[in-house]
């Protein structure tokens, strides 16, 4: 006859620990992304051509002519890039917590809907303005958000890749990040600059305006979740931005005199 042993407390995170997960999260997603990001700038800055004279494509196409395939390896490319946020969410169910102690749920719909609605507006505004003014000066590639063919699934995957981004981004450098720095121990604006600096990085390779451009939606959104104490404002916001470029680049390409 076995006795079933008391449940073992929930362990708790030192500094030390905090910082040792943290590397560990982040060398296997968006850290990653990052160092990728500066090799591909690396290589555009010594290419023949100029920056602007270069594509930094956000969504292509996989498989050229066979439209299945190119589906079918779109669907797995946004399955693995979102895994790191099971991880996430498994580290704070190891450490007592759960991915609500981030604010990465649906408790608030209408709160967050409208706020990330309201911040996408000012912030895809803003953003794109700024996109254009980079790009006509020279320090940035010319950012093509989609570059899909025309076939029935291309908005599908678009707005599937948009969710993708903003929740893998958000619930990692916005939610997870800030929520562990402070656990840490770091000041609130020592821990949005290093959230600010790590968001800007994996876009380095849009040129020098993506990664200024993503510092300051990173100080934005950073401050903003401390605020609130949420990231499914912040998700519901990315997604919208991205969303909007991603589809509206698809229709618009071609088109309209002012877009690159």
């Amino acid at each position: 006859m076995t006795t079933q042993s008391p449940l073992a407390p929930a362990p708790v995170l030192g500094p030390r620990l905090v910082r040792a997960e943290v590397i560990v999260v982040l060398s296997v997603s968006l850290g990653a992304s990052a160092l990728v990001a500066i090799v591909r700038l690396i290589g555009a800055l010594t290419a023949p051509k100029e920056l602007k004279g270069q594509q930094a494509v956000l969504v292509g196409s996989m498989a050229p002519d066979r439209p299945w395939l190119d589906l079918a390896l779109q669907l797995v490319q946004i399955a693995i890039a979102v895994a790191p946020v099971g991880l996430v969410a498994y580290l704070l169910v190891r450490s007592g917590e759960s991915l609500r102690t981030i604010g990465a749920d649906f408790r608030r719909p209408g709160g967050d809907l409208w706020r990330g609605a309201a911040l996408a507006a000012v912030i895809g505004g803003s953003g794109l303005a700024f996109y254009l003014a980079v790009w006509a000066s020279g320090v940035n590639l010319t950012v093509v958000p989609g570059a899909l063919p025309e076939v029935w699934w291309q908005v599908p995957v678009l707005l599937l890749a948009a969710a993708q981004n903003g929740v893998l981004e958000e619930v990692l450098v916005a939610g997870y990040l800030l929520h562990r720095l402070g656990q840490a121990g770091w000041t609130p604006w020592k821990a949005v600059a290093v959230s600010s600096v790590l968001r800007g990085s994996y876009h380095l390779y849009q040129g020098f305006g993506g990664f200024v451009g993503n510092v300051v939606m990173g100080v934005v959104f950073g401050r903003l979740y401390q605020r609130w104490g949420r990231a499914m404002p912040l998700i519901v916001a990315h997604t919208l931005i991205d969303a909007v470029a991603f589809v509206g680049y698809a229709f618009l390409r071609g088109k309209v005199s002012w877009l690159p």
